[in-house]
């Protein structure tokens, strides 16, 4: 994206002042600096960045690609940076380090002239830094300007014959550790697509919720996998008055998908009542509630975090086919064995399926994290076995292709209660092509394949007494 106010202005005798400070590239230092201190999402901050700021239109959607793709390529731009600066990385102050990342998306990746990526960003770190750390800045930026992107990836990577890992981790902005479980997952042959794709800015893709509102009175593109999406060409999704009005949503196709996998189920008897066990924030509770009540039956969403449970609430908020929303922990849950049709387990995870729409995600998990959400994962849907009636039908979901949280739970719960049989889901996405995941019968979406984000799909039956 070019920037549309492509300038370097100064104060006299080269100081910067605040006031000169060019108002879209302070707003993506200020997402940058607020993502690294306080853990915070992007997605979740750039809104009220942009509100402070006063940006809107052009301006918006120069400081989303400015900080979403500065934290994606992060990885990248840190090995040139090395490549670059007299000091390591180490030594450089936080503010000018994000700084220099930002200059260097502007100047490898955006259509910003190089002066003006160049003198823009030394203005800001002498306004919120010093003088002295915006001369580096300029020398540092001066020398990334010499090469393009694919010249500075030759540079800094190693062969990708000697070592391919390291290679794909540099030239894609990927942990080491990432690339080498997205490799387990979707081999040698499309992991560099895989890998691409998730450093590309995500599309907005809107659900409309069937009973409330249909897609064609939304803007955009019919979603190909999804008959209940569009894809946004552009805008604030917030304007448009079925979204303003609660009558639809922003959900990633791959999500409508899993909804829709549990709604597809075929079951004999009694299908009166549905239950989404990990429902925050309410997305797909939303569209199942839809879907639930299309037929006669209701849905119930649980969610063990009170304040996610509200978020369920808000995108509940007058829609059919609720029964209720229940702040409640999903290993130890409040109701009877037995009492439900279908239930929908979308698991708590790395998230390493959502790197596009969750830029930070990537070097926020650790190895580390895996166990723990392993386990966490098995209580989930042996849980959600136990709520199921004999003859219903759990969908278990991950926004994650990790084997670990895909095979590996759905063999290990199933290796554990022979009474369950897994059914092929594929067959309930009859229209999604190429979609085979590591168990025959599973269901594994790709952002490279099938422009989603990457869910995993499993159905398992739990056999009639």
């Amino acid at each position: 994206m070019s920037d549309p106010r492509a300038r370097g202005q100064r104060s006299s005798g080269g100081q910067a002042t605040r006031s000169r400070v060019d108002p879209a590239r302070l707003a993506a230092f200020d997402v940058l600096k607020t993502v690294r201190v306080d853990q915070a999402y992007t997605n979740l901050v750039l809104p009220a960045v942009l509100r402070h700021h006063g940006l809107s239109g052009r301006d918006a959607a120069f400081v989303t690609e400015l900080a979403s793709g500065t934290i994606r390529r992060r990885g990248t731009y840190d090995a040139i940076l090395a490549a670059c600066a007299d000091r390591p990385l180490s030594k450089i102050e936080a503010k000018v380090l994000d700084a220099l990342r930002l200059g260097t998306h502007q100047l490898l990746a955006m259509r910003v002239p190089s002066h003006a990526a160049i003198s823009t960003t030394v203005d800001l770190v002498r306004a919120k830094v010093s003088s002295g750390a915006g001369g580096f800045t300029n020398a540092v930026l001066r020398r990334v300007s010499e090469q393009e992107l694919a010249e500075w990836i030759g540079r800094v990577a190693p062969d990708p014959r000697v070592a391919p890992v390291r290679f794909a981790s540099i030239a894609y902005s990927h942990p080491q550790w990432v690339v080498e479980e997205l490799r387990n997952a979707v081999g040698w042959h499309e992991l560099h697509d895989l890998l691409a794709a998730d450093n590309e800015a995500p599309k907005v893709t809107l659900v409309a919720r069937p009973g409330r509102a249909t897609r064609d009175e939304l803007p955009g593109t019919p979603t190909t996998l999804s008959p209940y999406g569009v894809v946004l060409a552009a805008g604030d999704p917030g304007s448009i008055p079925a979204v303003a009005e609660g009558r639809a949503g922003v959900q990633d196709e791959g999500s409508q998908l899993v909804a829709m996998a549990l709604a597809a189920a075929p079951l004999t008897g009694r299908d009166e009542l549905w239950l989404d066990l990990c429902a925050g924030p309410g997305g797909k509770s939303a569209l199942l509630a839809a879907l639930a009540a299309r037929r006669g039956a209701g849905l119930v969403a649980g969610e063990r975090q009170p304040h996610r449970a509200r978020l369920v609430q808000r995108n509940l908020e007058g829609a059919d086919g609720v029964i209720g929303i229940v702040a409640a922990d999903g290993t130890r849950p409040p109701w009877r064995p037995g009492t439900f049709d279908r239930v929908l387990v979308d698991a708590p995870c790395t998230g390493l399926g959502a790197l596009r729409r969750r830029p930070e995600a990537r070097w926020r998990r650790k190895p580390d994290d895996m166990l723990q959400l392993v386990l966490l994962q098995r209580q989930l849907l042996t849980s959600a076995l136990d709520l199921v009636r004999p003859g219903g039908v759990v969908v278990y979901a991950t926004c994650s292709p990790v084997l670990a949280e895909t095979e590996g739970v759905v063999t290990s719960v199933l290796s554990a209660h022979p009474e369950v049989r897994l059914e092929d889901a594929s067959l309930l996405l009859p229209g999604v092509p190429n979609c085979a995941g590591p168990i025959p019968g599973t269901v594994q979406l790709w952002p490279h394949r099938h422009g989603t984000d990457a869910m995993f799909v499993a159905a398992l039956r739990r056999a009639e007494a």
